[in-house]
C-alpha cells in the first residue's frame, strides 16, 4: 500500500517535473507540444508550393507550372441587363432567343413600307411572328382609342383569312410554303393598314378622306403581301390570283377601321 502510494506520487512529481521544466524552457507558452505557427506561413507545414496560387484581379487563377485560365467577369448593370446574355461568351441576345429580333423586324418593315423595291426570295427563310403581333396589337389599340374595340374580330378574320391564304397558296404554287410564314407576311404587310388606324385617332374616317384612306391602305397592302408570296413561291404569272383573295383580307380590316362593327345604335 505505501509503495503504490509512493509510485503514485513519483508518476506525479516525474510529470509535473516534465511539465515544469517544459514551462520553464519556454516561458509564455502554454504546452511544449503546441507551438504557433508564424505569420504567413501555411497551416500545413508539409504542403507544396506548386499548389499555392494567384488570383488576379480580372477572376484569372494561375498556377506555378501550370497553365492560366482566364475570364472576365461583368460587373453587374441595371435591370435591363437581364434581357441580355452580354456576360457570356458565345451566347445570342435573350430576345433574339425568344424568336423576337428587331434587326429583321425593321428590314421586313421597310421591305413592306417599300412596295417597289426587288424582294429578295429568301426573305422569309426566317419567319417570325413578333412584328406580325405587334403590329396586330398596335391596330387595335389604335381602334380602340378611336371608339371602335374591334380586338375579336381583328383576331376573328385574321385567323380565317390567314388559313384561307394558306389553302388557296398550297393549291396554286408547286413549291408549297407553311402556315406560320403565311401569317408573318400577311402580319407585316398590315403595316400600312396601322397608319389608318392611327389616324382614325385624330381624323373620322366615317367619310370621303377615310374612304380614300382606306383604299389605298388596301392597295399598298395587297400589293406588298402578293410580291412577298410571288418572290417566294415564284408564282410571278399568277399575280393577279394571289392579290385578289389577299385584298379581300385587307379590305376586311378597312371595314374594321372606318365602321363601328356591332355598336348599338
Amino acid at each position: 500500500m505505501w509503495q503504490e502510494n509512493n509510485n503514485l506520487y513519483a508518476s506525479s512529481s516525474s510529470q509535473g517535473q516534465y511539465y515544469g521544466q517544459a514551462g520553464a524552457s519556454q516561458p509564455g507558452v502554454p504546452l511544449q507540444f503546441y507551438a504557433p505557427s508564424p505569420v504567413g506561413s501555411t497551416f500545413y507545414p508539409a504542403s507544396r508550393s506548386s499548389l499555392d496560387g494567384n488570383v488576379g484581379a480580372q477572376g484569372t487563377i494561375s498556377q506555378q507550372g501550370a497553365p492560366a485560365y482566364g475570364g472576365n467577369i461583368q460587373p453587374a448593370g441595371g435591370w435591363w441587363t437581364a434581357f441580355g446574355t452580354g456576360g457570356l461568351e458565345g451566347e445570342p441576345p435573350l430576345l433574339e432567343e425568344l424568336g423576337i429580333n428587331f434587326t429583321h423586324i425593321r428590314a421586313k418593315s421597310l421591305t413592306v413600307l417599300n412596295p417597289f423595291q426587288r424582294v429578295d426570295e429568301r426573305i422569309m427563310d426566317d419567319a417570325d411572328l413578333a412584328g406580325p403581333l405587334l403590329f396586330i396589337i398596335c391596330f387595335g389599340t389604335f381602334l380602340l382609342f378611336s371608339g371602335k374595340p374591334q380586338f375579336g374580330y381583328i383576331y376573328g378574320v385574321g385567323l380565317l383569312g390567314s388559313a384561307s391564304i394558306y389553302t388557296l397558296l398550297n393549291l396554286m404554287s408547286e413549291k408549297g410554303i407553311d402556315a406560320y410564314r403565311v401569317v408573318s407576311v400577311l402580319g407585316y404587310c398590315l403595316l400600312p393598314m396601322v397608319g389608318v388606324g392611327a389616324l382614325s385617332v385624330m381624323v373620322t374616317l366615317d367619310g370621303m378622306v377615310g374612304y380614300v384612306l382606306s383604299i389605298l391602305s388596301i392597295l399598298w397592302c395587297t400589293w406588298s403581301a402578293s410580291t412577298i408570296f410571288v418572290a417566294v413561291l415564284r408564282m410571278s404569272d399568277q399575280r393577279l390570283l394571289v392579290a385578289y383573295p389577299v385584298g379581300l383580307l385587307y379590305g376586311c380590316f378597312a371595314l374594321l377601321s372606318v365602321f363601328n362593327v356591332g355598336a348599338n345604335k
